[in-house]
């Protein structure tokens, strides 16, 4: 079974979804998360420290299929991978075990990360990864261990609104000073002279951000805090920002929205949301100095070359690759490596499962890049994980 438009049906899965977790509630009873000893994080590890691991018992592992799973699963967390983990959960739930209902609600990286942390829902999701002192946090609350599972990676895009342009070049230092506010008429100078040829209106750009707190902002504040010292400088990076001009959108949906709205417009989203909306998008100078089209090859090729740690929590932006577009970012499940109750353990364990391998081709349908394969086996070993206490 295949879902269409999904991001014109997904609030009515969504919905649906609801309805069936809260009787699955009523039925089996809320569970909590057992007290599993003491765990830390190992941030220090590089990418081969569970090669071995990853070749074991996490890949591919878990049987998605032998046995019948009753559970209602309910998420929260990013909206960059709302559309597909709606599709996932509909795709699983139809096809794969009837007995799991999985609710997922796009309400921002931050707010997942603060209901995953209160135990209010089953797992997270965000598009950055939890801080230390975020992780210590949901660990002595939860008495189990945090595991950051990457699905999938994503660009964040430049989308734009603007009459009569259909291609717009744009270097790091320009991006940067649109933001801040220093550029701010689509024929300023540096614009122009990324543009040979192109004629650009004497009309303000408008800036449009995000208003919540936000995994996608997160990349894009990071990236620009890599490649510009003003930036590090007057705002920074986080999944919330004091943003120097701009209005702000909730979601990615919201921006995508605020952005077709206005004209004169530009702003960030995540690619999948700018093709879905047939926003026009910025072509972004590369380190290797490279023009490079957003796309689900050049996002992929952000991830060559760069030193996983063991814990999986990575940055891809600014990578160093010829072919690689500039802005990007993964996205990670939050979840416990001790859950409560035995049934949501192996239903959110078959799920993901599932998802990181026969879930990857419906991913790409969606215009997301999947892992590489040393990245998907490593996703495997933690969700192999999770278990019942």
């Amino acid at each position: 079974m295949r879902y269409v438009n999904v991001r014109r049906t997904w609030a009515m899965v969504a919905t649906i979804a609801v309805m069936v977790a809260l009787f699955g509630l009523l039925l089996a009873g809320c569970g909590g998360v057992k007290t599993a000893g003491d765990a830390t994080t190992d941030t220090s590890a590089t990418a081969g420290s569970d090669t071995t691991a990853a070749t074991g018992t996490g890949a591919g592992s878990s049987d998605t299929t032998g046995g019948a799973l009753e559970a209602a699963l309910n998420g929260a967390g990013a909206t960059f991978p709302e559309p597909l983990y709606v599709e996932w959960a509909g795709e699983f739930g139809a096809s794969v075990q009837p007995g799991v209902s999985i609710n997922y609600q796009g309400i921002g990286s931050g707010g997942g990360i603060q209901q995953f942390t209160a135990g209010t829902v089953d797992f997270g999701a965000s598009d950055a990864p939890m801080k230390d002192e975020e992780i210590a946090a949901a660990e002595a609350k939860s008495g189990s261990k945090v595991l950051h599972i990457p699905t999938v990676m994503g660009a964040v895009v430049a989308a734009y609104n603007l009459e009569g342009v259909t291609e717009l070049k744009l270097d790091s230092d320009t991006l940067a000073a649109i933001f801040l506010g220093t550029v701010t008429k689509w024929n300023d100078p540096a614009i122009a002279a990324l543009n040979p040829g192109a004629t650009f209106p004497d009309s303000a750009i408008q800036v449009v951000h995000r208003s919540d707190s936000s995994g996608t902002t997160n990349i894009f504040t990071g990236y620009l805090t890599q490649v510009s010292p003003e930036w590090a400088a007057q705002v920074g990076k986080g999944k919330d920002v004091k943003w120097p001009v701009g209005v702000g959108g909730q979601g990615n949906n919201g921006v995508a929205a605020l952005i077709q709205q206005q004209k004169g417009s530009l702003g960030y989203v995540e690619l999948s949301y700018a093709l879905e909306s047939n926003l026009p998008m910025a072509t972004l100078k590369n380190k290797a100095g490279n023009f490079v089209v957003p796309s689900l090859e050049s996002t992929a090729a952000a991830a060559t070359g760069v030193d996983i740690p063991a814990d999986l929590r990575f940055a891809l932006s600014d990578s160093p690759g010829a072919q690689a577009y500039p802005i990007v970012g993964a996205t990670w499940i939050l979840a416990y490596d001790t859950m409560k109750d035995p049934a949501k353990a192996d239903a959110l364990k078959a799920f993901l499962t599932w998802a990181l391998t026969d879930g990857t081709s419906l991913a790409q349908e969606l215009n997301y890049a999947p892992l590489s394969d040393d990245l998907r086996a490593r996703s495997l070993v933690k969700v192999d994980m999770i278990h019942g206490g």
